[in-house]
């Protein structure tokens, strides 16, 4: 079983930066790859970026790869979102996820553990 807490969402102009925490709780956070996802009012849930529990591999959505930076520290249970040159469409709740597979995946189906959301609002 994995608790997470986002925290770190805001209100920012666009071109602004943002850093996501997510704290998880266990003591096997190493063996979870680690997954950011969205979701905007009136959309779907999306994939942003995920991290195997090594921390070797990440994977990102196209819409933020070379903006968006994922990272782990698994010490101390940590997960990070860094992102950068923020864009109005960014705007959306964003979510913390954990899953036991190996590999990365995209699909929020995959993710059992999920916290509560942080809210991200990017103003033009």
């Amino acid at each position: 079983q994995v608790q997470l807490v986002e925290s770190g969402g805001g209100l920012v102009q666009a071109g602004a930066s943002l850093r996501l925490s997510c704290a998880a709780s266990g003591r096997t956070f190493s063996r979870y790859t680690m997954g950011w996802f969205r979701q905007a009012p009136g959309k779907e849930r999306e994939f942003v970026a995920a991290i195997r529990g090594s921390g070797g591999y990440t994977y990102y959505s196209d819409s933020v790869k070379g903006r968006f930076t994922v990272s782990r520290d698994n010490a101390n249970n940590n997960v990070w979102l860094q992102m950068n040159s923020l864009k109005p469409e960014d705007t959306a709740a964003y979510y913390c996820a954990a899953t036991s597979l190996h590999s990365g995946s995209y699909n929020e189906d995959d993710y059992p553990y999920w916290g509560q959301g942080t809210q991200v609002t990017v103003s033009s």
